[in-house]
């Protein structure tokens, strides 16, 4: 017997509902926004309509696109950093270690922690006067450095946060990744003479890449949403050198009180998150081979 075609219908929608009014109508909510002028505090009655002008005059603005340049090379850095130390760690783990569980649950304790935590932690370490990195540079008889001080110091600061932050989400997406690795392939690759270096970038890694595509796409969506690291390291600062775009509006919205000009450069990020979004759903299609047939 054939099922009805309104029993999935029936199963998802609560979800769908939920999920429309969770995202969908904050999500209507702030274009709507970005065609008023409106402060918080103020009633809606008198929010002043202003059209596109919000939405031009954000694109218009060199200090968005200057923040989307710090965003992106923010992104690429840490991006790549993260890829790289989070597949050499789960290969370096996914064999017969000794103490392997420690390691793994050392290296998955920093994605537990809550990021303002993970602000006020690098925040102390990076601490001109009494941090740790200066400490160790003073036992050398090194002068110690004003990390958060200085633009190009501040930047590399947060890119090392994020990094230490979220390379362990790479860690256990690839050793998930490989642990389902098929072991007849590794072992006739051995029989046919591989190295190891011939089996892990022959055979084993581009046995994963659909994972490693996904892991990189999820990481670079996040790393273009990242706030709250920053905003305790930094606030932007010093001058903007670390105003990533989602700070930018941040501070347009709760600082400046501008709340339409901040949905309307808000846009501009949701359209980068969302494109990166679809392109990272449809490589994680599981019907996509399917459809090929």
């Amino acid at each position: 017997m054939r099922t009805p075609s309104w029993v999935p219908l029936v199963y998802l929608g609560p979800a769908v509902a939920v999920m429309a009014v969770a995202c969908l109508y904050p999500l209507l909510s702030a274009l709507q926004l970005g065609f008023y002028d409106w402060s918080m505090g103020t009633p809606w009655g008198e929010a002043k309509w202003v059209g596109l002008d919000a939405f031009i005059t954000a694109f218009q603005d060199a200090a968005v696109w200057r923040s989307l340049g710090t965003t992106l090379l923010f992104a690429f850095v840490c991006v790549v950093a993260e890829m790289s130390l989070g597949i050499a760690l789960a290969l370096g783990l996914e064999g017969d270690v000794r103490g392997m569980a420690f390691f793994r649950t050392l290296f998955i304790l920093p994605m537990m922690i809550a990021p303002i935590a993970v602000g006020l932690t690098w925040r102390y370490l990076f601490d001109a006067q009494f941090g740790l990195l200066n400490a160790i540079l003073a036992a050398f008889g090194a002068a110690p450095v004003g990390w958060l001080a200085q633009e190009s110091t501040a930047f590399i600061a947060i890119i090392i946060a994020d990094i230490w932050q979220w390379t362990p989400f790479v860690f256990i997406m690839m050793i998930a990744a490989l642990a389902n690795v098929d072991g007849a392939v590794i072992e006739a690759a051995r029989i046919d003479g591989a190295n190891w270096w011939q089996t892990t970038f022959r055979v084993k890694l581009p046995m994963v890449m659909n994972v490693i595509v996904i892991t990189l796409l999820m990481r670079l969506i996040d790393a273009f949403r990242v706030l709250e690291v920053i905003y305790i390291l930094t606030f932007g600062g010093p001058g903007d050198s670390t105003e990533i775009l989602s700070l930018h509006i941040y501070k347009t919205a709760f600082v400046s009180q501008r709340l339409g000009s901040a949905a309307a450069i808000s846009v501009l990020l949701l359209v980068v998150v969302a494109a990166l979004s679809w392109f990272a759903l449809r490589l994680s299609n599981p019907l996509k081979d399917e459809e090929r047939k």
